[in-house]
């Protein structure tokens, strides 16, 4: 044991402000693991969420695990340490229960290597009666769990607070019971919004598609994504405070879910119904903050579609506290908000059109227009505020070449518009290739070529090379390509995945399935039909796939999808849905 790991983790520990501990052997523990550094993981609210309720829990002492650095993770072999907790350094392998919040495809290959630094067996199938049992939730677990379904015994299909008491409670009675590990899985599986993916058989034909997926020994046929009702039961808000996070803020959430409808969002399906939480619980949250002192971070799927939002930037400023926001839309930012964020010393304005051209954004519903973004980059300048930065993708469906150079038309038109106002700024475009998610309208299409990525890359820069006030970032097509497969997998991947981790990561990935005779385009270039059995349709997020293709059909039409609204019964999500 290194008593040089476990000094670095206490020091850390007393940085922080706010964390649990319960003393040994008074509570059943339970471990909580981000699979990314310290850094990224405390700035994640989901985590903060988790390790909240799991801690009010009169039975539950969760303690946290996140990736250590490089440097750490070769004290932890050389000295034969296993991978310790934050709270009391205790060895992951010591924890009936290890939960993973998963938000991103290329975590997985860091969620094998904390298994591996804590010595639990990397697959499911080969762990005993005496070894934990691997839990997953977040955003990749309930989109497409299959991907991870070799290491993980046990999937949170939707929100934790709804999911993860039951499955407790339902964990208890069975060891109280003495039940088997096989047992124990089979009553998790009866829980709402638990898929446990032993339980279920994936059958391929001839050619190597996926012909059924069959539920076993009782499991449900369809596993229903559970979701938070009334987010004023469930405020959501930092637990932890520390200094040494990605963003530095207090964060808050103001709503969850969107009713916008953009095609392409993932997120924006399967985190429906919208919902706000009241003016009144967020006036309490900030009263909250106050003592840390810190800049609140106002979290949401679109912040500035918060129906107060100019109500709860005075509330916070009014306190002395300074704000930030996660994301909001060019067309319902208000000048107030905006005002807000450059007292509060926001440098940057970040807009998302997404796409260059009229066209593209009718394809993708995105609902925002030039005219939107002129708007918001004035209010920007009045208050100062000279950076923005653009969201943009490439290889977007039914796009063409003058599609790719209305991104650059796009970007000097709002160059001259700034250099009219006689204002100097700088624009940053921050471009990624298109991936076509599970339960968007664009699950049955193909991703863009590899080639055609790089070419559109290729036409952005040449045509804005002579601008040096313009500055571009993207995203590595060979990374995408990667992060593609892991969102759109099957339970072959899962093989391809166990083979590249143990041959090096993510860099051994394309070889890893080319052992397994399976190939990128397989899962990326494929163009389905509408009766395609995809390897996530065990899962149902409240609307059917009938729906999903109409949207798809409405894309090809350019036609608009308007937002969510009161009584809407489009999709089927919302309680308040009639029939017809």
């Amino acid at each position: 044991m290194s008593w040089k790991i476990k000094r670095r983790l206490r020091a850390q520990l007393e940085r922080e402000r706010g964390y649990f501990s319960f003393p040994a052997g008074t509570r059943r523990n339970f471990a909580l693991v981000y699979p990314n550094s310290y850094f990224v993981g405390m700035s994640n609210l989901g985590f903060h969420i988790i390790y909240e309720l799991l801690n009010r829990r009169s039975d539950t002492a969760c303690e946290r695990f996140f990736l250590p650095s490089e440097e750490e993770q070769r004290e932890y072999e050389h000295t034969g340490t296993p991978l310790l907790s934050m709270e009391n350094q205790l060895p992951l392998h010591r924890f009936p229960l290890i939960g993973f919040a998963v938000s991103f495809e290329m975590d997985y290959f860091h969620l094998l290597r904390i298994l591996q630094l804590g010595k639990v067996k990397l697959l499911a199938s080969e762990r005993g009666e005496q070894d934990p049992i691997v839990l997953a939730g977040g955003p990749c677990s309930t989109f497409n769990p299959e991907p991870l379904s070799l290491f993980v015994d046990v999937f949170i299909i939707g929100e934790g607070e709804v999911v993860m008491p039951p499955l407790m409670d339902a964990y208890d009675a069975t060891v109280q019971a003495g039940l088997s590990r096989e047992a124990i899985l089979k009553a998790m599986s009866k829980v709402a919004g638990v898929y446990v993916p032993s339980l279920y058989a994936h059958d391929y034909d001839a050619a190597g598609r996926l012909s059924g997926i069959r539920a076993k020994d009782g499991a449900p046929q369809r596993v229903e994504r559970q979701w938070v009702r009334n987010l004023d039961d469930f405020p959501a808000h930092t637990v932890v405070v520390t200094e040494d996070t990605e963003f530095n803020l207090y964060l808050i959430e103001t709503a969850r879910g969107c009713g916008r409808h953009c095609r392409f969002c993932m997120a924006g399906y399967c985190f429906r119904q919208p919902r706000n939480r009241s003016l009144a619980v967020l006036e309490r949250e900030v009263q909250a903050a106050k003592k840390y002192q810190k800049r609140i971070g106002l979290m949401g799927a679109a912040i500035s579609d918060y129906p107060e939002i100019d109500a709860l930037c005075r509330d916070i400023l009014k306190e002395n506290l300074g704000m930030s926001v996660a994301s909001f839309r060019a067309d319902s930012v208000t000048a107030e908000l905006v005002a807000s964020l450059a007292r509060s010393g926001l440098r940057t304005i970040t807009l998302a059109p997404e796409a260059g051209s009229v066209r593209m954004r009718k394809v993708i519903n995105k609902g925002i227009e030039e005219e939107h973004l002129l708007r918001t980059v004035d209010l920007a300048l009045q208050a100062g505020i000279h950076q923005f930065r653009l969201y943009l993708m490439i290889g977007l469906p039914y796009e063409e070449e003058e599609d790719i150079e209305a991104i650059v038309a796009m970007t000097l038109r709002l160059q001259e518009h700034i250099r009219q106002k006689k204002e100097r700024a700088q624009i940053t475009l921050s471009i990624n290739p298109f991936i076509p998610k599970p339960f968007t309208p664009f699950q049955w299409l193909p991703m863009a070529s590899e080639k055609r990525v790089k070419d559109a890359l290729k036409t952005v820069r040449k045509g804005l090379a002579a601008h040096k006030n313009i500055r571009i970032i993207a995203e590595s097509p060979k990374s995408a390509y990667v992060q593609g497969v892991l969102a759109r997998g099957d339970r072959r991947t899962a093989h391809a995945l166990y083979r590249a981790f143990l041959s090096g990561g993510a860099k051994a990935f394309k070889r890893a399935m080319k052992e397994y005779g399976l190939s990128f385009e397989d899962f990326l270039c494929a163009e389905h039909t509408e009766a395609a059995l995809f390897p996530w349709d065990t899962l149902d997020m409240g609307f059917s796939k009938q729906y999903l293709y109409r949207e798809l059909q409405k894309a090809a039409e350019l036609q608009y999808t308007k937002p969510c609204f009161s009584g809407c019964k489009r999709c089927g999500v919302c309680d308040t849905m009639e029939e017809g």
